[in-house]
């Protein structure tokens, strides 16, 4: 993330607002998901931070934030910022990719700057600027990965997120990172991002399946969910569960050298804090902050996983 750091830096020390947004107003506006699982709790904390911060920067511009526990809840919190904060940017992070679309393509019509962060829209090129995670890296890394532990192949059972365009970016890359490797998907449902949705999945996986070598689980909650299904059953013939988003007690068995969490897949909350300074960056200079933002994925292995931890962090 240096060249992001130099970027910024570079950028802030534009003083002259003759940016790509319109100067007569001054409100960002960031509408994201509640706290309803690990990630999002990390995606919140680094959002205020990264408003309490930029707010001491950036004493001319104003940030409204609001969570939303629903996608109805999201899409009025989003109208009510155009109608009474008459927001000249708007950062948001879709509960989900479908019902969000209209609304935000809506506010983009009407001449506020959108920044799309993390599940895209389920329509391409309404949004100024996009900033997520390389989701199809993120299940290329992690198929590879599934493939090289695996090298006679065998069964495995996948839990996909929330019904986004990322989610079928990273499954997309995923099944082509494994094709031709001899492992064979033999379930594969919506655990939603939820330790407790998992749960269940898995529940239902084990009890109809006699066989599963292991499990992508694609994401650290339900990686949590699903490590307790498989304990509660007393089953022994899971070889490793692989989730997904550097959650440090995730991280932490890495390091520990925990078998059934041999690896994990980094997917960074703070993209959120990246996306809102990059909007705020815009607003106030001529620095060209739009077209697409992308953060990689890395593969946390033992050797290298005391870099991806951080005991203080909320994920």
């Amino acid at each position: 993330m240096s060249y992001l750091r130099t970027f910024l830096a570079g950028a802030t020390a534009l003083t002259v607002a003759t940016g790509a947004f319109a100067q007569d107003t001054t409100v960002i506006g960031v509408s994201i998901p509640a706290a309803t699982h690990g990630w999002a709790g990390g995606m919140n904390y680094h959002a205020q931070e990264a408003i309490d911060r930029l707010e001491e920067v950036y004493p001319e511009l104003d940030f409204v934030l609001s969570t939303a526990s629903d996608p109805g809840a999201q899409v009025n919190d989003i109208e009510d910022m155009v109608a009474t904060r008459n927001i000249s940017a708007l950062v948001v992070l879709p509960f989900e990719s479908e019902p969000l679309t209209a609304p935000v393509q809506s506010v983009a019509d009407s001449g506020v700057w959108v920044t799309v962060v993390d599940r895209g829209l389920s329509q391409e090129g309404i949004e100024d600027l996009y900033v997520a995670g390389d989701n199809p890296g993120f299940g290329r890394v992690s198929g590879e990965y599934m493939a090289e532990m695996m090298p006679d192949g065998g069964n495995i059972v996948v839990l996909r997120g929330i019904p986004t365009a990322i989610d079928n970016e990273r499954v997309e890359g995923f099944q082509e990172a494994i094709e031709g490797s001899g492992i064979e998907i033999i379930g594969m449902e919506h655990g939603n991002w939820n330790r407790d949705d998992s749960f269940n999945v898995m529940q239902d996986f084990l009890s109809r399946h006699d066989q599963i070598d292991a499990v992508w689980a694609s994401d650290d909650d339900m990686a949590v969910g699903v490590l307790a299904a498989i304990e509660a059953s007393g089953r022994d013939d899971i070889q490793f569960v692989l989730g997904g988003a550097g959650m440090k007690e995730m991280v932490q068995r890495v390091m520990d050298g925990d078998t059934m969490i041999p690896a994990d897949v980094t997917y960074p909350p703070s993209m959120i804090a990246t996306a809102i300074e990059m909007t705020a960056v815009g607003l106030t200079s001529s620095a060209p902050v739009s077209g697409t933002f992308t953060i990689g994925s890395v593969l946390i292995t033992p050797e290298n996983a005391e870099q991806y931890y951080f005991p203080d962090s909320p994920f």
